[in-house]
């Protein structure tokens, strides 16, 4: 497999990596400037010149994983049988620059609900590099022509049509981040009591207006849901300082919102949403 499409494999399947490449030579060494290799926990595809090198290297990018390393990292080999070795001697006679990048899980946010609301945060969060997933029990919300606003996202987009939404939750992947703003209240309390029965999402939130939260918040109750369970459902969502109620200003302010709590939540030691 090349690197390009090991770095896409580790993306689709997200797994975190490391991409390591050999970013300058001196004198005589085994690859060239640019050979890449890409580094999982388990695996490895693509080849910097093998021996020491690149055992070297292994060893560092998965250091770099258990770590959780988030910056690029530089190493320097020198291919002497002068030098210092751990896994055998590499008397090439060249030096050797490294560029080991983090190839991390990239956040996932679900938006169910793609209507006026949802379109325009869809287009705000297609610009950040995550998979957003787009939900809705209408196919006519999911239209091509309708969605074509998306066609340069930098984000992965998946489309869900499901006439019975909160089965899409089973499917979006853990840690994933909810927003939940259909066009049912009905379908937004299912989701809610669905959500709330995952144990594998990150945050959750609910538009809406304090009454809705508060109708929501005693239907919960009389499904079972405790305290600390309703708790973890935001809404209303948005940026309190914000009032404007057209759909881009909403957007932008349920963007924001989820931005600073994302990285909020970083500090204390879960993901965070590219900036």
């Amino acid at each position: 497999m090349s690197w390009l499409r090991a770095v896409q494999a580790l993306r689709d399947q997200r797994h975190p990596g490391v991409l390591v490449t050999v970013a300058d030579v001196r004198g005589h060494a085994p690859r060239d400037s640019g050979a890449k290799m890409v580094v999982s926990a388990a695996e490895a595809w693509g080849t910097i010149g093998g021996g020491n090198l690149e055992a070297t290297a292994l060893a560092r990018a998965r250091a770099m994983l258990e770590a959780a390393t988030a910056a690029p990292v530089t190493l320097t080999v020198s291919l002497s049988d002068k030098a210092p070795s751990e896994h055998g001697q590499q008397c090439c006679g060249g030096e050797v620059s490294l560029l080991l990048e983090p190839l991390p899980v990239v956040p996932a946010v679900a938006v169910f609900g793609v209507g006026h609301v949802g379109l325009e945060l869809a287009r705000i969060l297609a610009r950040h590099d995550l998979d957003l997933h787009l939900v809705d029990s209408r196919a006519a919300a999911l239209e091509p022509a309708r969605l074509a606003v998306l066609d340069d996202a930098v984000a992965q987009v998946h489309l869900h049509h499901s006439p019975v939404p909160e089965v899409v939750l089973g499917q979006v992947p853990a840690g994933t981040h909810v927003l939940v703003m259909t066009h049912d209240h009905a379908e937004d309390a299912a989701l809610c009591d669905a959500a709330l029965r995952c144990g594998h999402l990150g945050s959750i939130g609910l538009i809406g207006s304090t009454a809705k939260w508060a109708r929501f918040e005693a239907l919960l109750r009389r499904e079972g849901h405790d305290d600390d369970a309703v708790r973890r459902i935001q809404s209303p969502i948005g940026l309190a300082g914000m009032t404007g109620k057209d759909p881009a200003t909403v957007a932008l302010s349920v963007a924001a919102d989820l931005l600073l709590r994302s990285q909020r939540g970083a500090h204390a030691g879960g993901s965070v949403l590219p900036s």
